[in-house]
């Protein structure tokens, strides 16, 4: 499969597909014109990879998630770590944005809105 197949069939960018080349992710076949050529398993380690980073997984995740995924001797427990690991680094920032969201909800409720320079917004801000 050429590149703009394996994009259809995984739903990435060619863009994308040539930049996990470049980081080392997938390691495509290459034709003597240079052309990439592209094989189920490169298809499966792309579908794998648009899973994980939309689950939020970083790039070295991703790496050590489909070394995982290759080693067939491998520890569910090292799999489990790496994803219990982003699952904290998740709920942090949804606690981080929840507490965004109440401050924010105060300083909106305590803003009239109206043509009055005082502003309850720019004043929590400033503090």
């Amino acid at each position: 499969m050429n590149i703009s197949e394996v994009g259809r069939a995984t739903d990435l960018p060619a863009k994308t597909i040539r930049y996990y080349e470049e980081i080392g992710l997938i390691q495509p076949k290459r034709s003597a014109n240079g052309y990439r050529s592209f094989d189920a398993q490169d298809v499966h380690r792309l579908r794998f990879l648009a899973r994980a980073r939309a689950l939020g997984f970083s790039i070295e995740d991703c790496r050590s998630l489909l070394a995982l995924w290759a080693d067939r001797g491998r520890a569910s427990a090292d799999v489990r770590h790496i994803a219990k690991t982003h699952l904290k680094e998740i709920k942090d920032k949804i606690a981080a944005l929840t507490a965004m969201q109440a401050t924010l909800t105060e300083l909106v409720d305590a803003c009239a809105g109206n043509d009055r320079p005082d502003c309850p917004i720019l004043q929590g801000l400033a503090d």
